[in-house]
């Protein structure tokens, strides 16, 4: 490519000036960042003229399919049975993939699921996996490949070899001030998620306080890019709208979520979270062919809850991933915080709760040593918030409005005076807001 026109100065001109990247350009940008002949300051100027000019639909796929195969694309077709993830955008609370990945296997989906950590005020799959003593997420393609093909769902983190090229763009974006960009957060998620060797995808499009899209105009906008894409791709692609106003169940944390999950997989979940399990896993069977419909979908998750194969198919993953299966049984395993906390409504918190910022909430968790400001920093499995009151439901002085895991006061303090600030009251219960608002297919 000795032609003056991939030079990277030549193709942040063209892009800084409005232009259209060809395919050909896109390509030479993703393999250049990927082995390191683009330049950092030469990918972040283009990243800031992607960011300003935006991306045709076309060059949106273009990117994402350069991004996927700068590195290594992994074949699942010789695994029996349709191959399916789930991806969401994140918020507070979502633990929604610790639930749905067996669930989905208990109904005949495998489900390849390469999960991120979390940063801010969101919590990350990995994180929340980390806290079962012994759970490895970083395994080897072939290790992958096998407890895929034994247990039917297997959790990781990105290795080393998927998409180099979003490892270093995401690093570039973060520290430059670029990452609202729907063509790049497109490119990123959807690079990653098809090099997992998927035949199809779900994605869980959050919005609101707690949620990266703080509005529905933009999740759609979201959501329909990564369909798109998809369907370019030759994968079938559906998006759900979820609301992300308030924490998804009534856990926040690592620990504090693990139980959640297991709960829901003995079939005593919190309404909300179930709805929006049920919803997800539900489409995930329906492209899969597992399931004929919504409905036949429902009746044969609920029989897995019911039976115990959900459960089950998360003992086997446990054990698969080398993590210790008696937490099923012994909650006690998990790291645990030094003391709980009441938080208890005080003298004038009366009526009914109207709002519980998922934003704020999750302030609180960092506060307590449960999240990350970078990417590097440890977390604190052993805290969280429990117990969470719900949007509508009745208050009086001394209700109890959450319970804090806890292993230092002062932070205990801050995260009680985030909680407190988070939860807000009204005379009249408020309209409860649907939680699943769309469907883009």
């Amino acid at each position: 490519m000795s032609s003056a026109k991939y030079f990277p100065q030549n193709i942040i001109i063209k892009k800084r000036d409005g232009g259209a990247l060809t395919r050909e350009e896109i390509q030479f940008f993703a393999n250049g960042v990927a082995n390191g002949e683009f330049a950092e300051y030469q990918a972040t100027a283009l990243l800031m003229a992607i960011f300003w000019r935006g991306m045709t639909p076309e060059e949106t796929a273009w990117l994402t399919d350069a991004m996927m195969n700068s590195g290594e694309v992994i074949d699942l077709s010789d695994l029996p049975g349709a191959k399916v993830d789930k991806h969401s955008t994140g918020g507070v609370g979502d633990k929604v993939s610790l639930i749905l990945a067996p669930l989905a296997a208990a109904c005949g989906i495998s489900v390849p699921m390469m999960s991120g950590r979390g940063l801010g005020h969101t919590g990350g799959t990995l994180d929340k996996l980390e806290a079962i003593p012994g759970f490895r997420v970083g395994l080897s393609v072939p290790e992958f490949r096998a407890i895929l093909q034994k247990v039917g769902a297997a959790m990781i983190g990105q290795t080393p070899q998927i998409v180099p090229a979003d490892r270093k763009l995401y690093a570039l974006r973060d520290v430059t001030g670029t990452v609202e960009c729907i063509p790049l957060i497109c490119a990123s998620i959807m690079s990653k998620k098809l090099a997992e060797g998927i035949d199809s995808l779900v994605l869980d499009v959050k919005f609101g306080k707690g949620a990266f899209m703080k509005t529905k105009a933009q999740a759609l906008e979201l959501a329909r890019a990564m369909v798109a894409i998809g369907k370019v791709s030759g994968k079938p692609v559906r998006a759900l709208l979820t609301a992300m106003s308030q924490p998804l169940g009534r856990c926040a944390g690592h620990t504090t979520e693990v139980i959640e999950s297991i709960e829901c997989l003995k079939g005593n979940g919190p309404t909300d979270l179930m709805e929006v399990t049920y919803a997800l896993t539900g489409h995930m069977l329906i492209l899969g062919g597992a399931a004929k419909d919504e409905a036949d979908a429902r009746a044969k998750m609920e029989a897995a809850i019911a039976n115990g194969s959900a459960l089950q198919k998360f003992r086997e993953m446990c054990v698969a991933q080398g993590g210790d299966a008696r937490v099923v049984d012994d909650y006690t395993i998990l790291p645990t915080a030094k003391k709980r906390i009441e938080v208890k409504a005080l003298a004038n918190d009366q009526g009914f709760v109207s709002e519980v910022d998922a934003l704020t909430c999750g302030h609180a968790i960092m506060a307590l040593g449960g999240g990350r400001a970078a990417v590097t920093d440890a977390v604190d499995h052993a805290v969280g918030i429990a117990d969470l009151i719900k949007i509508g439901e009745p208050v009086a002085p001394g209700t109890r409005l959450c319970t804090l895991h806890v292993n230092d006061d002062a932070k205990g303090a801050q995260a009680e005076a985030h909680l407190r600030a988070a939860i807000k009251f009204s005379a009249t219960k408020p309209q409860s807001e649907p939680l699943i608002q769309d469907l883009i297919q």
